[in-house]
């Protein structure tokens, strides 16, 4: 029995023996029909009714199976027939609806130019990082401005921050080449430099939201050149593109194995409240992923490295992207945006493929020099 037949007053349309009793008093036809008329609401038969209503219905006696079916001199007022049933057996049940088939997941992009816009990109690094060290430094301070333009974009669109790109964009280039010439040394000097120069080019514009506007050009110059650097500072040792492959390699792998198990297994949410496509099942599938490529990388490419330390950083960097993953999304959402920008069909923007890739890689760098060195 359903729980708000308890304590609830009789159900309009079960003809109980009150209701039996005044059907066969009534008058005639129209008295019927009239008192039908005055209630606040038509009835609607409820076929499916309680268990108890229908195991009573077997033995109702014959007569109209509703109380609201009017007589003959009313039928301009019946509502449409419904399917009858013979004098003295409960009404047929009306079929039920069946039930909705369950809704197939949907990757929620277009997988096809997601995957031709990866295929493309992922020649163009490769291409890049083994023909030419220089050529793929080009290609990160090509990305870091193109990062910076959408952030600083977003973050005037939505928020009204003012964030001067043009020191921005010089000094996140500047970082980028220091840190490959001069190393780390030479990377916190650009960052210092930076700074500075966004401090000092502000103060062209009027004093309002001065402390705001600098503090989110520090923030970006941190968020996205500084830890772009940390890829230079791998292209720079004697096996760079090694080890700059390796950090790819499982970055993408770690998000591919997410994606995958999260899509097929998913049930338990990891982040709802930021980021609500992905479970712990896709956190799983990320470590699981990353550790075996990790392993193969270490064994297979890096000089020196071992098996266990693959199987380390491999889980190191899955923690590392789904953090970074996240952190983007916490920003997107304060934002009130589901992309960074457009440039990418399938995938969004620039930053949207760098969410993962810029926690990754100081991770990686340091992971590298604790196992195998400096290079």
């Amino acid at each position: 029995m359903n729980d708000s037949s308890w304590g609830a007053p009789p159900r309009a349309g079960y003809r109980g023996p009150t209701d039996q009793g005044s059907a066969i008093s009534a008058g005639p036809a129209h008295t019927v029909g009239e008192a039908a008329q005055t209630r606040p609401m038509p009835i609607v038969p409820d076929a499916g009714g309680d268990q108890d209503d229908r195991d009573r219905g077997a033995a109702r006696p014959s007569g109209p199976p509703y109380r609201d079916e009017p007589g003959p001199a009313h039928r301009p007022h019946q509502r449409p027939a419904e399917p009858s049933s013979a004098p003295g057996t409960a009404p047929a049940a009306e079929s039920e609806p069946a039930p909705a088939a369950p809704a197939k997941k949907s990757a929620g992009r277009d997988l096809r130019a997601a995957i031709g816009v990866g295929v493309g990109l992922g020649a163009v690094i490769v291409l890049s990082l083994f023909v030419y060290k220089p050529v793929f430094l080009g290609v990160i301070a090509l990305a870091v401005v193109v990062g910076l333009w959408e952030l600083t974009s977003r973050l005037a669109e939505r928020k009204e921050i003012s964030v001067p790109l043009i020191p921005l964009a010089v000094g996140g280039v500047a970082m980028v080449v220091a840190g490959y010439l001069r190393g780390a040394e030479g990377a916190w000097v650009a960052v210092a430099l930076t700074a500075l120069a966004v401090l000092v080019w502000r103060m062209t514009e009027p004093p309002e939201n001065y402390l705001r506007d600098v503090t989110a050009a520090v923030f970006a110059a941190f968020y996205v050149p500084f830890l772009a650097t940390f890829v230079a500072l791998m292209l720079a040792a004697d096996d760079g593109p090694r080890r700059v492959l390796t950090f790819l390699v499982l970055t993408v792998v770690s998000d591919t194995g997410a994606y995958a198990v999260g899509w097929r297994f998913g049930k338990h949410k990891l982040a709802p409240r930021i980021s609500p496509g992905k479970t712990r099942e896709g956190l799983l599938g990320a470590i699981l992923f990353a550790m075996i490529a990790g392993a193969l990388c270490m064994q297979y490419a890096i000089e020196g490295g071992a098996w266990w330390q693959g199987v380390l950083l491999g889980l190191a960097v899955a923690v590392s992207a789904t953090l970074g993953d996240l952190g983007e999304s916490m920003i997107k959402r304060d934002l009130g945006i589901k992309d960074m920008g457009k440039l990418l069909p399938g995938h969004g923007g620039i930053m949207d493929r760098l969410d993962s890739l810029l926690p990754t890689a100081p991770v990686v760098w340091l992971l590298l020099v604790v196992f195998v060195g400096q290079g």
